[in-house]
């Protein structure tokens, strides 16, 4: 967990106007804290690119209307357990996507091997009014899926959302809730039930504090935490205007898989996923050891070895040497860039790739197919 001082000014920050996720991640890339950005003159604002001098007015303007330490006692009454995004145990997959919420509220209890990815994860999603052709794929799919040690992923929708949660928790296995609301408020009603169950034996996520009723602007926003935090997103069953169809193409646009049970074509509520496949979206699903065998091919997915308990973490030796060290520590068990490692470690491109190729050559870590990204064996 970052240092207290370091959540109150990620707090602060999100309560300035016209200061999203992009630009709070470009302040801490570019000062290294939170509270140091905080304290930067209009001058050293400035500097970072993107901010031209309306942006740096506006600030300079806000910030002495705040006073972070009141803000962050006060939040934190209402809003006890929330991750920032300089916390290091904010979700993994979450913060390499484009925009991950500065702040991600969470009920229940977090898994370190669902944060870190080491338990990989799979949404499934689709429409609130699904056929019985539908409830039965999702139920199914889902079951296989939970026998294989995979966390389920979705938005507690009424619907196909709601019969993935269930049938997860059914099957003893892992189930994730993302909230277009606070995570104490229960929406739709009809899964108060289903609430207290994943409250109890799962995880709820949301970006939006306590006691945030349902917006409809919310929910589409709530999409992308589903889609970056999974590895694949599954829709089941969805018409050609839906939600479902948002977060599988948000799926493609952070890299993740997409993949679509195919519809009867006489039914207009199953055009989306036919839609997806035919539009080259999303992969068609057959049964489930199609899913299975489309799953086992992704980078870091392999769900003949996922097991609901994570492997004991490979130890590092002690007469390791210190640069292959230092780099092997900067790489997580989910995949990172290699801009992004040689900005989190200060190293050269040259000194970096040397570093890189002898420890893939060691077998402490594996670069991803077709991308200058790695993550650690």
């Amino acid at each position: 967990m970052t240092d207290t001082t370091e959540r109150i000014y990620w707090l602060a920050w999100t309560r300035l106007r016209g200061i999203g996720s992009k630009s709070q991640r470009a302040l801490f890339d570019h000062f290294g804290s939170m509270a140091t950005a905080w304290e930067a003159s209009a001058a050293e604002l400035a500097d970072i690119e993107g901010f031209g001098a309306k942006t740096v007015d506006s600030i300079v303007a806000q910030r002495p209307t705040i006073n972070p330490d009141h803000l962050y006692a006060t939040y934190t009454d209402a809003n006890p357990w929330f991750w920032t995004l300089g916390d290091d145990d904010y979700p993994a997959l979450l913060r390499e996507s484009p925009l991950p919420p500065p702040i991600l509220h969470y009920l229940g209890e977090p898994h370190p091997e669902d944060l870190t990815g080491q338990r990989p994860s799979v949404a499934i999603v689709g429409t609130r009014s699904p056929s019985d052709y539908g409830k039965r794929w999702t139920r199914r799919l889902t079951e296989a899926l939970v026998e294989k040690g995979f966390t389920i992923l979705s938005g507690m929708a009424a619907g196909i959302d709601a019969i993935a949660h269930e049938t997860c928790l059914r099957h003893s296995g892992r189930t994730i809730a993302v909230f277009g609301t606070g995570v104490d408020v229960i929406y739709p009603d009809s899964n108060r039930k289903l609430y207290a169950a994943i409250r109890d034996r799962g995880l709820i996520l949301s970006e939006y504090p306590a006691q945030t009723g349902p917006r409809r602007e919310h929910f589409p926003a709530r999409n992308r935490i589903v889609a970056a935090m999974s590895r694949a997103t599954i829709v089941t069953e969805a018409p050609e205007r839906s939600g479902a169809l948002i977060t599988a193409r948000l799926a493609n646009d952070y890299g993740r898989e997409a993949i679509a049970v195919p519809g009867n074509l006489d039914n207009p509520d199953l055009r989306g996923c036919n839609r997806l496949i035919a539009d080259g979206a999303a992969q068609l699903v057959l049964d489930e050891q199609h899913l299975l065998d489309l799953l086992a091919g992704l980078p870091g997915l392999d769900p003949q070895r996922v097991t609901t308990t994570s492997a004991p973490a490979r130890e590092i030796p002690p007469d390791f040497p210190e640069l292959l060290r230092r780099v092997l520590e900067g790489i997580p068990y989910e995949p990172i860039s290699i801009d992004q490692l040689a900005a989190n470690l200060g190293l050269s491109g040259g000194e970096l790739l040397a570093a890189l190729s002898q420890l893939e050559l060691m077998d402490w870590i594996v670069q991803l197919p077709g991308s200058m990204r790695y993550q650690r064996c």
